[in-house]
């Protein structure tokens, strides 16, 4: 067995696990404070906060693609490596840009216009989503390069959201530090006295992350050829050599015919499944993100919770998240992926239930937050894992393949955080007795509703399984010829 058949040693998993730890504490605050930042802090109006977050997801989708393609397409500077290159231009992009979304705009007062602080938000989210889409799908190309066997891919993307729960653990827990040392007498409501909170916790987590990306491009090590790094120079010679002696032990009509030919990025879009993953993929997306967004504005204007609720709850589910996380290996292995992912839309399910049901939720709040962290970090990392399934060994075009499901997730994410903004029947930055309910059954529709979906793709998947179809696509060959 070649070494990328093999796990990594624990040092190289642990320095990739925490190469996305930065996107992850911004991707945090992102999705859980923005519209509480914009509309309950700054007083921005419902549909101008939906705005500033739209701008943000479509150029996140209009960059994911597109930074896909050319990381697949570029060498990288000088040895770096290609991805490593990515990664590192995405992480300074962001350490420049996101300090500047969380805080008063420069200048700005309450006369301000809110067209002019759009003006001034938007090229800092624009920079800001160009260098997370970077280091996302630099981050995520590694995988199917690093290991070749289905379950490392398993165990590398559960280390990988590992620390993407301890990442929302720190934001959250910092968030809730931060609200009692700082929160003053107005303990209970949100207001323009919180900027300081939200500008120092966005400071905190770029220290934070920084420290976790220097650590991650010091400590893995990107090989020359897809997915054969795993044991350095030694480790890619051993490779070679079992690779050699294999090819007169393998049958002349394979399994894949794709294993000696690369696929054209135009390939995928000919492949039925490459949809099937896309459409898991966004509807996972959605529930995750939505639900992150919304947890917020629920527990605030629906329950009548204190502000410092908003970080309390996120905590229980991320810590339930993390948790799951670690049994993530074994019970996929035991049972398969499929059944797996089914698993986690059951918990949330029974959470979207819950909360439809019990529509004066207590204390009763945090079993159901267990729920919804354990069902969203289960299937989180089963469609990542399925994605990387997917890729198999056309680790070239890997890049585009992650790119393209990203692009799906975001414009899907921005349109419908959009929809729900403009039908927000408030139109004051202080919630109305109507956005009570509103929030109520927005909550029961990005879990429940968007868990229906996920479930028909999920069945497509089970009827057709993932597999790359080589009739009549064009291919390059290892020896770049073109083939039929």
């Amino acid at each position: 067995m070649s070494d990328p058949e093999r796990s990594l040693p624990a040092v190289r998993r642990l320095s990739y696990a925490v190469g996305h730890f930065l996107n992850d504490l911004c991707a945090s605050m992102w999705f859980t404070y923005l519209l509480v930042f914009y509309h309950s802090v700054l007083g921005f109006r419902n549909t101008n906060a939906g705005v500033l977050l739209l701008i943000g997801q479509i150029a996140d989708a209009i960059c994911t693609p597109l930074v896909g393609y050319e990381s697949d397409q570029t060498s990288g500077c000088a040895n770096y490596g290609k991805r490593k290159t990515w990664h590192l231009v995405g992480t300074v992009s962001v350490l420049v840009s996101f300090a500047f979304i969380f805080n008063q705009c420069l200048g700005c007062d309450q006369h301000t216009p809110q067209w002019a602080s759009l003006i001034y938000f938007s090229p800092f989210i624009i920079i800001f989503q160009f260098g997370w889409a970077a280091t996302q799908i630099s981050h995520l190309s590694l995988i199917p390069e690093l290991v070749r066997c289905e379950h490392a891919k398993v165990e590398l993307t559960a280390y990988r959201y590992a620390f993407t729960v301890i990442a929302n653990i720190t934001v959250f827990a910092l968030a809730y530090l931060l609200f009692h040392v700082q929160a003053g007498k107005n303990e209970d409501s949100l207001g323009p006295a919180d900027i300081n909170i939200f500008r120092n916790l966005s400071l905190i987590v770029l220290g934070i992350g920084a420290l976790f990306a220097l650590f991650f491009h010091l400590g893995t090590t990107e090989g020359r050829g897809s997915g054969t790094e795993s044991g350095g120079e030694e480790g890619r010679k051993k490779t070679e050599e079992e690779e050699e002696a294999e090819g007169e032990r393998r049958p002349l009509l394979s399994s894949s015919s794709v294993s000696s030919s690369l696929l054209q990025w135009k390939c995928w879009l000919r492949q039925p499944s490459f949809y099937q993953v896309a459409l898991l993929y966004m509807s996972t997306r959605l529930i995750v993100n939505l639900s992150q967004t919304y947890i917020s504005m629920y527990l605030i204007n629906t329950l009548g919770l204190p502000k410092n609720f908003i970080a309390t709850i996120p905590l229980v589910m991320y810590v339930s998240g993390f948790l799951s996380s670690f049994i993530m290996k074994p019970v996929s292995k035991r049972i398969g992926k499929s059944l797996t992912y089914f698993v986690g839309l059951l918990l949330i399910m029974a959470f979207s239930y819950w909360v439809l049901l019990d529509n004066k939720m207590g204390e009763q709040i945090y079993g159901a937050a267990v729920l919804l962290g354990a069902g969203s970090a289960t299937i989180l990392v089963i469609s990542l894992a399925m994605t990387a399934e997917l890729i198999a060994d056309q680790t070239q075009s890997g890049a585009f393949v992650y790119g393209a499901m990203s692009f799906t997730d975001k414009l899907a994410n921005g349109v419908a955080v959009m929809m729900i903004q403009s039908l927000h029947p408030c139109h004051t930055a202080v919630c109305c007795p109507a956005c009570v309910w509103f929030y109520h059954y927005v909550m029961v529709a990005v879990t429940g509703g968007v868990a229906v979906v996920a479930a028909l793709a999920l069945c497509s998947l089970l009827i057709w399984p993932i597999k790359i179809r080589t009739r009549g696509l064009q291919a390059v060959s290892d020896g770049s010829t073109t083939v039929n």
